[in-house]
């Protein structure tokens, strides 16, 4: 999701090519990449993407996923659904995900990724209202007429797994609620359920283990999960210190608006904990983190994302590392000290 904002195409294409190299074939994207998103950038990343694939001549090597961007009142996304047409519609309307929605959002993404079906295609966020992004509770207040229903979200993905456009199907930023929903209406319609849930996920931000767990457990709906925010967007990598010290460069230098429940004094005070356990433990704060994620036995996969070689050699590394026993005793310490830091209410 760098792709397009953070790096160039060359920079992108050099990063695939060494990730297919030594073993890497999940690619997750979405219409809605890079981030942050902005109407000058959206839908590049796909772009990028379909241009190494055509070069490379590799789809059948690779797990490609992509994702459909969902309503979201009170924030403009309009030109999210106006770049699925080339050239782009002005005046499009917001995002939705009734079926003529997710029908001309899975058509630009395949026209971009330059293929004609993804393996994976997933509902970025929630049609109805949800606390998401380090919102936790929920405020009934905040509750809106459900524009799509589950029933009608569900229909539309099996019939596009029917026309062989998408093999499976997938949740992101969902609850155990929207979960239980999803795979009930697809046992009554008889539509495979989803595969999937990618949700925010770090040693930071344990929250999935809560109860989210149980439900996506393979004696329940068996979802696996698919990890994002495993860095808190680079906070736990220990380039950021407690005394304010900084990269030159790095998501929360170069952005510091976006995305800001990964980044605060309660992450960094867990951030040096963590990053002293790494040393003691003889790896890199980025591998502990990366290492202790993909030990969890409900982990589908560890989403890793680089804007350099050297970050993305050492994130691909991590999934070499077996933490021991006492590793994984002290890190359950520290997250009973800083519990769940990236959660804003």
């Amino acid at each position: 999701m760098t792709w397009g904002e953070q790096n160039t195409e060359e920079e992108a294409h050099e990063q695939l090519d060494y990730a297919l190299s030594v073993g890497v074939n999940f690619i997750d994207t979405a219409e809605l990449y890079p981030v942050p998103p902005s109407p000058k950038t959206v839908g590049r990343t796909e772009t990028f993407i379909g241009n190494w694939l055509a070069k490379r001549g590799c789809r059948d090597k690779v797990i490609l996923a992509t994702k459909v961007a969902a309503p979201l009142p009170g924030v403009d996304r309009s030109w999210v659904v106006g770049n699925r047409t080339d050239p782009p519609t002005p005046d499009a309307p917001q995002p939705q995900l009734d079926e003529a929605s997710i029908r001309s959002a899975l058509a630009a993404s395949l026209r971009r990724l330059q293929t004609d079906y993804v393996d994976l295609y997933q509902i970025h966020w929630p049609a109805r209202y949800a606390p998401l992004w380090g919102k936790r509770q929920y405020r009934v207040e905040e509750e809106r007429p459900v524009s799509t229903s589950f029933e009608d979200q569900v229909r539309v993905m099996g019939a596009l797994i029917k026309e062989g456009k998408i093999r499976h199907w997938g949740l992101s930023n969902e609850t155990s609620y929207g979960v239980a929903q999803m795979c009930e209406a697809a046992k009554r319609l008889g539509v495979p359920p989803p595969i999937s849930i990618q949700n925010d996920f770090a040693p930071v931000y344990r929250m999935y283990e809560e109860e989210l767990a149980e439900t996506c457990a393979p004696s329940a709906y068996n979802l696996g999960l698919l990890a994002y925010g495993v860095l808190a967007g680079g906070t736990l990598t220990g380039k950021y210190g407690t005394d304010g010290s900084k990269p030159e460069h790095g998501r929360h230098v170069d952005f510091p608006n976006f995305q800001p429940r990964y980044f605060n004094p309660r992450t960094l005070e867990a951030a040096a904990e963590y990053a002293a356990l790494a040393k003691r433990a003889g790896v890199s704060p980025a591998t502990l983190a990366q290492a202790w994620c993909a030990s969890r036995w409900y982990m589908g996969s560890v989403i890793i994302g680089a804007t350099s070689m050297e970050q993305l050699k050492e994130n691909v590394a991590a999934c070499l590392v077996t933490l021991d026993e006492s590793t994984l005793a002290a890190m359950d310490e520290i997250h009973l000290r800083h519990r769940n830091t990236n959660a804003t209410d």
